[in-house]
């Protein structure tokens, strides 16, 4: 049985918060995600919306943001 997940592949803790960018978890609950009970999964990821919520946007963290030019591919540069 495959083990329920809110994660994206996207692994980047956000340095105010503490949550992945990602995901909406800690470091500690993405580590430890695996030896959870799916109870405590549930219950974790019942939380995660309001914490995605709350984290600021890439700008206000600093963090590059995609510029797009004309004839641009979307690449960041």
């Amino acid at each position: 049985m495959a083990i329920s997940t809110p994660c994206i592949k996207i692994c980047v803790i956000d340095r105010v918060t503490g949550y992945c960018i990602g995901c909406g978890r800690t470091g500690m609950e993405i580590s430890s995600w695996s030896t959870l009970q799916e109870p405590e999964r549930q219950a974790t990821m019942a939380l995660l919306g309001e914490r995605m919520k709350s984290m600021s946007s890439r700008a206000a963290r600093g963090g590059r943001t995609l510029v797009r030019r004309r004839g641009s591919t979307g690449s960041a540069r």
